[in-house]
């Protein structure tokens, strides 16, 4: 008699509207220039999609020095740091970037505020690609970065009364209202965002696990360890009452002991997942087990980004 087990899939998951951009940016660009075309950093934090498009003639390297002068580069969905489209321009290298419009937002808030002689203060995860990005958008110390509400209490500024913050776009909601409290309470003066930098994408998948945790005695999100955005999945589930959360880059991952004895489990993605992902882990489930699928909708997408103008010609 094969067990019964309620799977709860969340939605929205998966591919939001900057990750989709930013790997069909790659896949016309080698359809436009030939292969190899070069990529600074993972387009995407997602080994399965960077491995496909390796296949296809994506050539990916860490810095713009591995770049040859007369290769096109791509430059990752995270944002990159002002001094590096310099440096392509300055080899006259042909360069495209990838940058999520709305981690752009961002960078563009950060240029206005130090316009008005305002010390940003970043929210964010250090060493993150679009931390770094973000940060790069100004000279050195103009970008002071805080990671928890303990740091807000340590950050020392030039003036507290001239001050704005940003966050990266991939955080906890929830972790981080209580810094922005944090800031709001140390320095009252202190600028935000017009409209939250978190992206629609991350707030929506995060209220998808909210929806769905309390109701499951175990939940799997697809995605990559070194992707922000799925790491924080995996702790708003066990936060909002799922104790076995955890992060699965494929179906070959998930340790089946563990889950010998549920009765429900809950299934989302990160922003950089692809589907084909998902849908390989609802199949190792129905393998094992006599499955019901509930799909648990909180929010419709429908944004789209387009593609730089470069490759539409």
């Amino acid at each position: 008699m094969t067990q019964a087990l309620t799977l709860y899939l969340a939605a929205p998951r998966g591919f939001c509207a900057g990750v989709d951009r930013a790997i069909k940016i790659v896949e016309m660009a080698i359809e436009k220039w030939g292969a190899p075309v070069y990529v600074r950093h993972e387009i995407v934090h997602n080994k399965y999609v960077v491995d496909d498009l390796r296949a296809k003639g994506a050539v990916f390297v860490e810095e713009l020095e591995e770049c040859p002068d007369d290769r096109p580069v791509i430059f990752s969905a995270h944002g990159v740091p002002k001094s590096v489209p310099a440096e392509a321009s300055r080899r006259k290298m042909v360069f495209v970037d990838a940058t999520c419009p709305l981690v752009s937002k961002v960078h563009i808030e950060a240029q206005r505020h130090a316009e008005a002689g305002l010390q940003m203060i970043m929210i964010g995860h250090e060493g993150h690609p679009e931390t770094v990005g973000t940060m790069g958008q100004l000279p050195d110390g103009e970008v002071l970065l805080v990671e928890t509400e303990a740091d807000v209490e340590t950050v020392e500024v030039r003036d507290p009364t001239r001050l704005a913050f940003v966050t990266q776009t991939t955080l906890s909601v929830d972790d981080t209202k209580g810094i922005v409290a944090a800031l709001n309470k140390r320095f009252p003066a202190i600028v935000g965002p017009h409209k939250e930098d978190i992206c629609y994408a991350t707030t929506n998948r995060q209220e998808a696990v909210k929806a769905i945790a309390p109701d499951c005695d175990a939940l799997l999100v697809v995605g990559a360890p070194n992707s922000s955005n799925s790491k924080r999945l995996v702790e708003v589930a066990r936060k909002n009452g799922c104790d076995y959360a955890q992060l699965v880059q494929r179906a070959t991952d998930i340790d089946w002991r563990a889950l010998g004895n549920i009765g429900s489990v809950g299934i989302t993605a990160g922003a950089s997942a692809p589907e084909v992902l998902i849908e390989e882990v609802i199949d190792a489930f129905r393998a094992r087990f006599d499955l019901r699928v509930e799909l648990v909708e909180t929010a419709e997408e429908n944004v789209e980004f387009k593609v730089p103008r470069v490759l539409r010609q």
